[in-house]
């Protein structure tokens, strides 16, 4: 609870592949700034490890994870690799990041939202198929997605069949070179009434000030309706 008795949202925050938890808290600085006042965030890590990169930068996400530190929630092949770009009809690991995020949600949940990043804003999508579904437990009231795509497993299909009611934001930045900017617009489609937020930048979470204004427009319904 916030200074004065007002009540912050409680935002669970699912991190980008060949990150963690830590990385993902330390590289959303900004963005965890201008949502001091109105929410907290719970940062997770996922459970299956990556083979880790010479060069250590794919995903834009990595940098600052150590080499033994790097997780992703599923592989799109059976070699433990994941590639966004990839038609497959491989999923690995995906159930058995449902089940965390499940415990997560049993344990420090409830949660007024998820935030994911790249091949987490992905998961998140999907969460909301699931809650879409009425699965416990993801029970949450908005969602936002920074460079989502859809999953190009088969095996996620299903999970695209019926239209995502949940109140969504989603940003995607025109510079975008891991997920493309076409890759985040295609899953629009996928959602009733989405919210978009375009930027000029690439592969991060954008925190100048007319994005700000959009990140505490959209938050502030659900601010007001837990403070009411």
């Amino acid at each position: 609870m916030a200074d004065g008795g007002k009540k912050l949202l409680k935002i669970l925050c699912i991190h980008g592949y060949r990150q963690n938890a830590q990385t993902f808290r330390e590289r959303t600085g900004a963005f965890r700034k201008i949502l001091k006042k109105h929410a907290e965030l719970v940062f997770v890590t996922a459970p299956l490890p990556v083979k880790p990169l010479e060069n250590n930068d794919e995903e834009g996400g990595a940098i600052g994870a150590s080499k033994e530190d790097q997780y992703g929630w599923w592989y799109s092949s059976n070699d433990d690799s994941f590639h966004a770009q990839d038609y497959t009809d491989v999923c690995k690991g995906f159930d058995q990041s449902v089940e965390v995020v499940k415990k997560v949600f049993k344990e420090q949940g409830p949660f007024d939202g998820v935030l994911g990043f790249s091949q987490g804003a992905s998961f998140v999508a999907m969460l909301c198929a699931l809650r879409e579904k009425n699965e416990e437990p993801f029970v949450f009231d908005f969602a936002i997605m920074v460079a989502g795509f859809r999953s190009r497993s088969s095996q996620h299909d299903e999970l695209y069949s019926t239209k995502i009611t949940c109140p969504t934001l989603h940003v995607y930045g025109d510079t975008d070179r891991v997920i493309q900017k076409e890759m985040s617009v295609e899953m629009l489609q996928y959602f009733k009434e989405p919210v978009e937020l375009n930027h000029q930048g690439g592969h991060f979470i954008p925190t100048s000030a007319p994005q700000k204004k959009v990140y505490l427009d959209f938050l502030n319904t659900f601010l007001a309706k837990k403070n009411s």
